[in-house]
């Protein structure tokens, strides 16, 4: 038998690795199939996202690699029920994504998986990251992942600690003490594995025994940067490294950039720890703020242009101003409903009966010490001003929320 031109010699094994697990017929297409899309289309690309939500992923690649017309795409989506592509968007995609529909380049991507000991995540897996699916069309198709079982369980109680490249001692030293201290009250910290912040973030949890997961904008089989290889395979060793790219792919800025998004819609809250007035961290917190993530930031001297970002965040948008890890830890706290983030008791992720996505929704766009009116909650959550009402109702009753004068607030533990 063949999969998608493949020898069934060929792929059984490759995937048998990549899921750590032997896989049924149909799961083993589906996997191969997300492999493929991983490399065929750049992270965050949106017609990706439509076309697999609408077709499935077997199907979309069945479809692609059928070299089909613009119009037949078109008709394949509306049949699957999408709402009126634009023409233009369909032709762009299908001009994006033909010169890497070869096959023998995702059979390299899984040999080389196999290789470093690599699996694959796709949205169906018990440890895959709740979180991004809130990106929607923009969500990632699959994930390549290094490390531990543990580091995985532990996303849903995660914060992400980022900040500047060229981090001040001032930086680094807050980030070695509200990494610890976050660690301490049972968080979980991501961040993105570059230097400066991010590197303090992932040494310091992990000189506190606590889980840690690094998000990379190339394949997690080519640590970037260089200078960070042995951090980075400590973190294979102790927590994870994850990716949406394939093995043997190059970092780039726009993956930087896509990469980002990630790790600000995985974790519970963004904590921006220094940035200057243009960092990249930046725009991680954009990511947060756009997904109604709890966003921190830092303050710095008003003296230090390290620390103009975060004063921008703080003054310009929806940053709380955070000092410790008692206060970041205000921002999405553990003791509040853990069946509303997807968690049971003991922080593992439940089922998809025990999780609300609106109560979650809801309750990521209410902010500890901001108070928000029922309009501005319902525009971050993306919810309708009647359910938001409704469901602060019951959450008020519940003792989570509480109304201030100037509007909503939730109740810190």
């Amino acid at each position: 038998m063949t999969m998608f031109g493949v020898s069934d010699n060929e792929a059984v094994p490759l995937l048998t690795a990549l899921a750590g697990r032997e896989l049924g017929r149909d799961d083993q297409l589906e996997l191969f199939a997300r492999a493929a899309w991983s490399g065929i289309a750049e992270p965050g690309d949106r017609m990706a996202g439509v076309i697999v939500r609408q077709l499935g992923a077997v199907e979309a690649l069945r479809t692609v690699l059928t070299g089909p017309s613009v119009d037949t795409l078109l008709v394949r989506l509306r049949d699957g029920g999408a709402a009126d592509p634009d023409q233009q968007q369909v032709a762009d995609a299908l001009g994006r994504w033909r010169p890497r529909l070869q096959v023998s380049s995702v059979l390299h991507a899984m040999r080389q998986a196999a290789r470093v000991d690599a699996r694959l995540l796709v949205p169906a897996d018990l440890r895959w990251p709740a979180g991004v699916d809130d990106l929607e069309e923009h969500a990632p198709i699959a994930l390549w992942v290094r490390g531990t079982e543990a580091a995985l369980a532990a996303m849903p109680r995660s914060i992400a600690l980022v900040g500047a490249r060229a981090a001040t001692g001032y930086g680094e030293h807050v980030t070695m003490e509200a990494s610890a201290g976050l660690v301490d009250r049972g968080y979980a910290i991501v961040s993105g594995a570059a230097y400066g912040i991010d590197g303090m973030a992932h040494r310091a949890a992990l000189a506190s025994h606590g889980q840690t997961v690094a998000f990379l904008a190339g394949g997690v089989d080519r640590f970037y940067p260089s200078g960070h290889d042995a951090l980075l395979t400590r973190i294979v060793a102790e927590g994870a490294v994850i990716s949406e790219l394939p093995c043997g792919q190059a970092p780039t800025k726009w993956r930087f950039l896509q990469r980002n998004r990630l790790i600000a819609a995985a974790s519970r809250a963004t904590v921006v720890l220094e940035a200057g007035w243009r960092s990249g961290s930046l725009n991680t917190a954009g990511h947060a703020s756009t997904l109604g993530r709890p966003l921190g930031a830092v303050p710095g001297p008003v003296t230090s242009a390290a620390s103009a970002g975060c004063h921008r965040l703080i003054r310009d948008f929806t940053a709380v101003c955070v000092t410790g890890p008692e206060e970041m830890a205000e921002l999405a706290p553990l003791d509040r409903s853990p069946a509303l983030f997807g968690l049971d008791a003991s922080g593992d992720p439940g089922t998809s009966g025990d999780r609300s996505p609106e109560l979650t929704r809801l309750f990521d766009a209410i902010s500890v010490r901001s108070p928000r009116n029922v309009a501005d909650i319902a525009a971050r959550a993306g919810l309708s001003l009647d359910a938001v009402r409704a469901l602060l109702g019951a959450l008020e009753l519940e003792g989570e929320v509480a109304e201030r004068e100037r509007g909503w607030v939730r109740v810190a533990g």
